[in-house]
This record gives structure tokens, sequence and C-alpha cells, in this order.
């Protein structure tokens, strides 16, 4: 899968996609992550991507022709994939989300700054807005990284565990399970004799159990969907 990401600040993202699942995946081929910087598609010699807003107010907006240049440049006109603006204006990101992009051979992620994009680029460029929360981070790059991150997790292969996405929390409409690992004992707080019967129905229905029970004491609106 490809993700093709346009931002003020690409090297804000190399150190995570060269950590654990993510480099793996890139190493194996499974994703591939190109970093436009915005800036190299300005064309006065100082690279400025923003301005102050028309109508007065604090804050600065990015403009609107550095951005239309790196999407049509990379992407083509009009894109040949989805491009997402990261927004707390956007649709709520989503398990059921991560897994409907994951069917996706390619996206883009645009990333804001400051107050935002001139409205031009969300109303003839972006096709699709992407909210990770009901709050406000610097720019979208922490939010595009989460949205690789959670996409990349069902791709075929990027996880050890070829079933280790469909047990996350979420997935299956509840939190997951709690997880335990040696030693069996620790400071006289045992692990659950069900997981060390060896019986794996016991042991399904356990955590199948415990799943329940943890989301109906820490997320019951879960249980209502």
């Amino acid at each position: 899968m490809q993700f093709d990401v346009f931002t003020l600040f690409p090297e804000v993202f190399q150190p995570y996609l060269d950590s654990s699942i993510l480099q793996r995946a890139r190493e194996n081929g499974l994703i591939h992550v190109d970093l436009h910087n915005i800036r190299d598609w300005t064309t006065d010699k100082h690279h400025i991507t923003d301005d102050t807003p028309y109508g007065g107010g604090g804050g600065m907006v990015m403009k609107a022709p550095p951005i239309f240049n790196a999407v049509e440049a990379v992407l083509g006109a009009p894109p040949c994939c989805p491009l997402i603006y990261l927004s707390p204006q956007g649709r709520t990101f989503t398990t059921a989300v991560a897994r409907e992009l994951a069917l996706l051979p390619r996206i883009g992620l645009l990333c804001g700054r400051y107050e935002g994009v001139d409205e031009r680029v969300i109303e003839h460029l972006v096709t699709d807005q992407i909210s990770i929360g009901d709050f406000v981070v610097t720019g979208g790059e922490l939010p595009a990284m989460i949205i690789i991150d959670a996409v990349t997790r069902f791709i075929p292969g990027a996880l050890g565990d070829p079933q280790g996405a469909m047990n996350d929390s979420f997935t299956n409409g509840l939190l997951e399970y709690p997880h335990y690992t040696r030693p069996e004992e620790y400071r006289g707080w045992r692990v659950p004799p069900e997981l060390l019967s060896g019986n794996h129905a016991l042991i399904a229905r356990w955590r199948k159990e415990q799943a329940l029970a943890r989301t109906k004491a820490k997320r019951p609106d879960l249980l209502k969907k």
C-alpha cells in the first residue's frame, strides 16, 4: 500500500517509520510511505506557505497554491487516489475506517498547520476529512502517523500473528481481554488458572467473558452499539 504524506514537517515522521512494525512492513514491501514537503512547491524565494486570514483574526492559514501544486504534481489532477485532510471537522477515525482504508492501494494524507488550510483546498482538492478525536493538536502530522500505523495493522503480513489485528480492542466491538506472561506468580499475584489449563475452549470462554466485563465497566457505550 502506498501512503503519500503532504506536510511542512516531513522530518518528524522518519523516526517512527523506522521503528517496529512499520519498519518491518516497509522493509517487506507491504507499505511505501513517501513524504512530500509542501514548501518544495512554492514559487517565491522565501518558500512561504501561509498568510494572514481574510477578514482578520489570529493565526495564519496555509495557502492554496503550494498545496495544489504539490498534490497535483504527485497524484495528478484530479488526484488518482483519495486525498484525506486531517481535520477536527472530519469523520471520526475508528477501527472500521482503518479497515476501510486498508483495502485501498494508495491514499494521500494532507497535514494542516496553524489555523488550517485555505477552504478552496477542502472544496476542490480534498476528497475526505478525518479526525482522530474531539481535541486539537498542533498539526496533522501526528494524526497522519496514527492513520498509517492503524491501517498498516490490517494489511496481511504486517503483524507476526495473522489474526492479531482481528483480536485488538474495538475490532469486534469490545475492549480486549487481559494479557499475562511469565512469571506465573509475581508478588503473590497469580495468573488466572484458566490461562494455565491448556483447555482452549475454556480459555476462549474466559477471554470473551473478560472482554465483555471490561467493556461494560470501562466503555458501556460500545455495548449499546
